[in-house]
């Protein structure tokens, strides 16, 4: 079955750089489309026997913003295998990036900073479209390609909801673009014991330290009751991604082995997870 994924949202927030990740993935990307043309489009490339299974449409706003809602908005009541990825990131960011830049933001009359803020305000309901929001404020280039290839790179074509764990540290902010927020911060901290410090929940001495607390096991118990209720709930409300983050002090430690330990219950439960600890180098 013909793939459908319309990559959009906030100007200055990636878009061309999750439509090159597309592309390297083997999809067939058509940037900068004309609303009124989407569903057109997508028409034609899930024709019988259309040469192009896989197709990415990159549309933004500018001149087109009336038409980018009510345009998603009809191709999500068309029965096509549709995914929508709305990429954001914090107002103060998407300024500076384009001060840096020197472009024109492509509803600029004034400054930037009312651009932003008048573009995220139409944009309310096209957010509401989508599957999965991709929040680009703490992201480079690099690293947003990666969200892209989690998000993408064992894509089997089914309609089976994807799942990703992220593990973070609260002192660099909690992510936004996540579903379920888990706090371990409750668990005795590796970071105060010297020979730990250096190491991360990746390293066996740290993840032992971390499993040896009752409370760390009861935690990973009650999450994974938890998400064996959840997890078939989002599948029949047709939920298509979902992401679990849990968080500790720094990211270093706790909030590593138990994103990993949460992750095998997952994949116990019949899903494929990507992992991904978000400052376990910083």
């Amino acid at each position: 079955m013909s793939e459908i994924a319309v990559i959009t949202g906030m100007s200055g927030a990636g878009r061309s750089t999750a439509a090159d990740a597309l592309e390297d993935l083997g999809w067939f990307v058509v940037d900068n489309l004309p609303p009124a043309l989407i569903s057109k489009v997508a028409e034609l490339a899930t024709r019988p026997g259309s040469a192009t299974p896989r197709v990415a449409l990159v549309a933004g706003t500018g001149a087109f913003f009336e038409e980018l809602a009510p345009a998603i908005h009809e191709l999500r009541k068309s029965e096509l295998n549709l995914r929508i990825i709305y990429l954001e990131a914090a107002p103060e960011v998407l300024i500076r990036r384009y001060e840096q830049t020197r472009r024109r933001h492509p509803m600029q009359e004034a400054g930037v900073a009312e651009a932003v803020d008048n573009e995220r305000s139409l944009l309310t309901t096209v957010k509401a479209e989508a599957d999965v929001v991709v929040d680009t404020t703490d992201l480079n280039i690099h690293q947003l390609r990666n969200r892209i290839v989690e998000l993408f790179a064992n894509d089997d074509g089914s309609d089976r909801m994807r799942t990703s764990v992220l593990s973070f540290g609260y002192k660099h902010g909690i992510p936004t673009d996540v579903d379920l927020v888990f706090d371990c911060r409750f668990l005795p901290n590796p970071h105060w014991e010297p020979e730990l410090r250096p190491l991360t929940g990746l390293d066996a001495p740290v993840c032992d330290y971390v499993l040896a607390q009752r409370d760390a096991v009861d935690f990973v118990e009650k999450l994974d009751a938890l998400l064996e209720m959840l997890l078939p709930a989002y599948v029949r409300e047709g939920k298509s991604y979902l992401t679990v983050a849990v968080g500790c002090t720094g990211g270093h430690h706790r909030s590593v082995v138990i994103a990993e330990q949460i992750a095998q219950r997952i994949r116990k439960h019949g899903f494929d997870p990507s992992v991904t600890h978000r400052d376990i180098a910083k």
